[in-house]
């Protein structure tokens, strides 16, 4: 029994001469068909007498005109002691089995087949039986996989450089980088910096952020720890180190890396944005951030990058956080189209004055507003820069003031973008009747008979308009 396994194993029928006895031809020729990509019969010198394909890319790729030729007339050079081992060795197992040997045919537009072959005699060994298997897809798969540990080569020696530069520079930066995992307690990594500044207590095991700081100044690090969890950013803090009185600031961003949260802090000794700064420019600095009009600064497509308190205040904010990334005109604009049009003027002209538009608060105010902008295209972090005046307070309370109708043209373009076009063209209608009956009651003396004829109305129809435009009042009906 064990025999009979080992033969099955290697390719062998245990008793196939009592079941394949009573086969026909056509039934063997479809079996060895199923079974392989290529079968050839040969002849005892190796010519090719009859041939099944099992693809019609094959038969597309000429692959038929074998027939009738030395096999190792179709194959290429290299390939023909292969055949030749082939055809001794015919039907001889080996110990793993049937023996296979990969042969490259030639094809007519001159590219190669990879096949691999395994000749069995037939009839006592006057012909013979090439199976062969197709390795195309193999050979595919084998490229795929050799350009794929390529691939993942290239990128191990590009981290591993990258890791290095990291390391380079991490060690030797002249400011303290400290590098902590989830909060403050647990140091990662520090550059000479850090250790130089904090001094050999933070080499200890154990050591913690805390263990270096004034008592004073731990609930003010620990909130923009917090506020930087929360929001991903978070302002510099002013501390104090243990045993100095000289100030320092901490600047925190986060990162996370293998699923985990990390901390890069830097201590410096001057606030981000103060150095090299004058007096008189930082005066300036806190004019603008105290200024009554609200006061934005975006980069070139809108995105804002810093706003002043009154920006916050007309925009129901709470902290800069909030409106920091966000697009302008989720506050500004009535529409999107204001917004466009607004930047539209800003980068063909490069200052815009006197935009008139509505501010929108987060929580559903609004409020009518002139923008001034300029556009500050110098330097290696163009920006754009915005004023944003509140309106309200000139508006009068007076219904009937808000419904005053303008004077001129200049007056009725200027209610472009405030109001709707059919509103404009009512109110201009409006103003038209009005201007006309005013002027006929001029010319007839007050006389309404003689103005109602002169505008072709009726006098029932111009007392309507009188009472409309405010002209009368009540209901007299006299006629001068």
């Amino acid at each position: 029994m064990t025999q009979g396994i080992q033969a099955m194993v290697k390719g062998q029928f245990l008793n196939p001469a009592p079941l394949l006895a009573d086969m026909s031809g056509d039934a063997v020729a479809d079996l060895i068909t199923a079974a392989a990509d290529v079968v050839l019969i040969l002849d005892h010198e190796g010519i090719i007498r009859d041939m099944a394909l099992g693809s019609e890319d094959m038969l597309e790729s000429g692959c038929h005109h074998w027939l009738g030729k030395s096999w190792a007339q179709t194959v290429t050079a290299e390939s023909q002691p292969k055949i030749e081992a082939l055809l001794k060795t015919q039907g001889a197992l080996t110990a793993d089995g049937v023996r296979w040997r990969q042969v490259n045919q030639r094809l007519d537009d001159g590219g190669d087949l990879p096949i691999a072959y395994s000749v069995a005699p037939i009839r006592g060994g006057a012909r013979s039986v090439a199976f062969g298997r197709d390795l195309r897809p193999q050979e595919v798969l084998q490229q795929r996989l050799v350009t794929a540990q390529q691939t993942m080569e290239r990128d191990y020696w590009r981290l591993r450089q990258i890791e290095t530069r990291y390391r380079l520079l991490f060690q030797m930066a002249s400011e303290p980088v400290l590098i902590f995992e989830g909060d403050i307690d647990k140091l990662e990594e520090a550059n000479p910096a850090a250790y130089e500044l904090l001094g050999d207590a933070a080499r200890q095991p154990g050591w913690s952020l805390a263990d270096s700081l004034h008592p004073d100044h731990l609930t003010d690090v620990q909130s923009m720890v917090e506020r930087l969890r929360a929001t991903g950013r978070a302002e510099p803090c002013q501390v104090r180190l243990t045993g100095s009185n000289e100030p320092m600031f901490i600047t925190a961003t986060q990162f996370r890396q293998d699923n985990r949260l990390f901390f890069l802090m830097r201590v410096t000794r001057q606030q981000e944005g103060e150095l090299s700064m004058p007096a008189a420019r930082q005066q300036l600095v806190q004019v603008m951030e105290s200024a009554p009009d609200a006061l934005v600064v975006t980069d070139t497509e809108g995105r804002i990058l810093s706003v002043n308190r009154a920006f916050l205040d007309m925009g129901q904010l709470s902290t800069e956080e909030q409106a920091r990334g966000e697009m302008l005109d989720r506050w500004l604009g009535r529409t999107g189209v204001d917004f466009r049009v607004l930047l539209s003027n800003l980068r063909q002209h490069g200052t815009v004055r006197l935009f008139a538009t509505q501010l929108r608060g987060e929580f559903g105010s609004h409020s009518e507003v002139e923008v001034s902008a300029v556009s500050v295209v110098g330097g290696a972090h163009p920006c754009l820069g915005f004023t944003i005046r509140d309106m309200g307070r000139r508006l009068s309370h007076d219904p009937r003031a808000s419904k005053e109708l303008p004077r001129s043209a200049s007056q009725m373009t200027e209610l472009v973008g405030r109001l709707p076009l059919k509103d404009i063209v009512r109110e201009t209608t409006d103003l038209i009747e009005q201007l006309c009956i005013e002027a006929a009651l001029e010319l007839t003396g007050d006389n309404r008979a003689s103005a109602a004829e002169m505008l072709g109305l009726s006098r029932q129809s111009l007392y309507i308009k009188l009472r409309r435009f405010g002209i009368i009042e009540g209901t007299s009906d006299d006629v001068h």
